[in-house]
Protein backbone atom coordinates (compact mmCIF):
# COMPACT_ATOMS: atom_id res chain seq x y z
CA UNK A 1 0.00 0.00 0.00
CA UNK A 2 1.22 3.44 -0.47
CA UNK A 3 2.71 5.36 2.03
CA UNK A 4 1.27 8.95 2.97
CA UNK A 5 2.74 12.14 0.75
CA UNK A 6 5.35 14.64 1.23
CA UNK A 7 3.34 17.29 -0.31
CA UNK A 8 1.61 19.31 2.67
CA UNK A 9 -1.03 16.81 3.47
CA UNK A 10 0.61 14.35 6.27
CA UNK A 11 -2.39 11.79 6.04
CA UNK A 12 -6.09 12.21 5.47
CA UNK A 13 -7.57 15.44 5.85
CA UNK A 14 -11.36 16.22 7.25
CA UNK A 15 -13.28 18.86 7.31
CA UNK A 16 -16.70 19.37 7.46
CA UNK A 17 -17.10 15.78 6.86
CA UNK A 18 -15.22 16.01 3.75
CA UNK A 19 -12.16 13.70 3.80
CA UNK A 20 -9.46 13.65 1.10
CA UNK A 21 -5.91 11.72 1.25
CA UNK A 22 -3.09 11.81 -1.35
CA UNK A 23 -0.28 9.81 -2.08
CA UNK A 24 2.41 9.07 -4.09
CA UNK A 25 1.72 5.79 -6.94
CA UNK A 26 4.38 2.89 -6.73
CA UNK A 27 6.51 2.55 -9.24
CA UNK A 28 5.60 5.28 -11.52
CA UNK A 29 5.18 9.28 -11.09
CA UNK A 30 1.82 11.00 -9.82
CA UNK A 31 -0.83 10.42 -6.71
CA UNK A 32 -3.57 8.38 -5.69
CA UNK A 33 -6.53 10.30 -4.35
CA UNK A 34 -9.20 8.62 -2.09
CA UNK A 35 -12.26 10.55 -0.71
CA UNK A 36 -13.82 13.78 -2.33
CA UNK A 37 -12.62 16.69 -4.23
CA UNK A 38 -14.84 19.65 -2.62
CA UNK A 39 -14.76 22.86 -1.56
CA UNK A 40 -13.57 21.82 2.13
CA UNK A 41 -10.93 19.64 0.62
CA UNK A 42 -9.73 21.89 -2.95
CA UNK A 43 -6.87 23.74 -0.54
CA UNK A 44 -5.16 20.17 0.07
CA UNK A 45 -6.29 19.00 -3.67
CA UNK A 46 -4.40 22.19 -5.12
CA UNK A 47 -1.50 21.56 -3.41
CA UNK A 48 -0.85 18.03 -4.32
CA UNK A 49 -1.26 19.01 -8.08
CA UNK A 50 1.62 21.74 -7.61
CA UNK A 51 3.80 19.34 -5.93
CA UNK A 52 2.52 16.74 -9.15
CA UNK A 53 3.58 19.76 -11.80
CA UNK A 54 7.07 20.58 -9.98
CA UNK A 55 7.98 16.81 -9.98
CA UNK A 56 6.23 16.35 -13.56
CA UNK A 57 8.72 14.85 -16.47
CA UNK A 58 6.79 13.42 -19.65
CA UNK A 59 4.38 11.80 -17.94
CA UNK A 60 2.49 12.27 -14.77
CA UNK A 61 -0.68 10.18 -13.50
CA UNK A 62 -3.57 10.85 -11.31
CA UNK A 63 -5.48 7.64 -9.69
CA UNK A 64 -8.88 8.70 -8.88
CA UNK A 65 -10.36 5.53 -8.23
CA UNK A 66 -11.34 6.18 -4.68
CA UNK A 67 -12.88 9.37 -5.47
CA UNK A 68 -16.55 9.68 -5.26
CA UNK A 69 -17.22 13.38 -6.29
CA UNK A 70 -15.05 16.00 -7.93
CA UNK A 71 -17.09 19.11 -7.84
CA UNK A 72 -16.19 21.92 -10.73
CA UNK A 73 -13.22 23.57 -9.25
CA UNK A 74 -11.38 20.77 -8.47
CA UNK A 75 -11.59 19.43 -12.29
CA UNK A 76 -10.74 23.17 -12.95
CA UNK A 77 -7.29 22.77 -11.03
CA UNK A 78 -6.48 19.48 -12.64
CA UNK A 79 -6.99 20.59 -16.25
CA UNK A 80 -5.34 24.04 -15.23
CA UNK A 81 -2.58 22.14 -13.77
CA UNK A 82 -2.05 19.96 -17.38
CA UNK A 83 -2.10 23.23 -19.52
CA UNK A 84 0.35 25.02 -17.27
CA UNK A 85 2.87 21.87 -17.84
CA UNK A 86 5.84 22.69 -19.94
CA UNK A 87 5.42 19.77 -21.89
CA UNK A 88 3.88 16.07 -21.68
CA UNK A 89 0.89 15.02 -20.37
CA UNK A 90 -1.43 13.96 -17.71
CA UNK A 91 -3.15 10.69 -17.40
CA UNK A 92 -6.41 10.65 -15.49
CA UNK A 93 -7.03 7.04 -13.92
CA UNK A 94 -10.48 5.78 -13.09
CA UNK A 95 -12.02 9.06 -12.56
CA UNK A 96 -16.16 9.63 -11.45
CA UNK A 97 -17.73 9.26 -14.84
CA UNK A 98 -18.92 13.32 -14.59
CA UNK A 99 -14.93 14.52 -14.68
CA UNK A 100 -14.72 13.25 -18.48
CA UNK A 101 -18.03 15.13 -19.35
CA UNK A 102 -16.96 17.96 -17.46
CA UNK A 103 -13.18 18.17 -19.43
CA UNK A 104 -14.73 17.43 -22.83
CA UNK A 105 -17.56 20.35 -22.11
CA UNK A 106 -15.41 22.88 -20.52
CA UNK A 107 -12.12 22.08 -22.54
CA UNK A 108 -12.46 20.12 -25.48
CA UNK A 109 -9.89 18.40 -27.06
CA UNK A 110 -7.38 18.69 -24.48
CA UNK A 111 -4.30 17.08 -25.22
CA UNK A 112 -2.48 17.64 -22.02
CA UNK A 113 -4.36 15.21 -20.03
CA UNK A 114 -5.87 11.28 -21.08
CA UNK A 115 -8.61 9.66 -19.82
CA UNK A 116 -8.62 6.14 -18.94
CA UNK A 117 -12.25 5.82 -17.50
CA UNK A 118 -13.73 3.36 -14.45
Amino acid sequence: MDAPHDMGVPGPVVHRGAVLEVSPLSGRPGIRVRGEISVVTRPSWEEALAELARQHAEVSYVELSDVGFVDMSGVTALAVTAMDLPGGRVVVEHPPPHVPRVLEMFWPGLEEIEVVPR
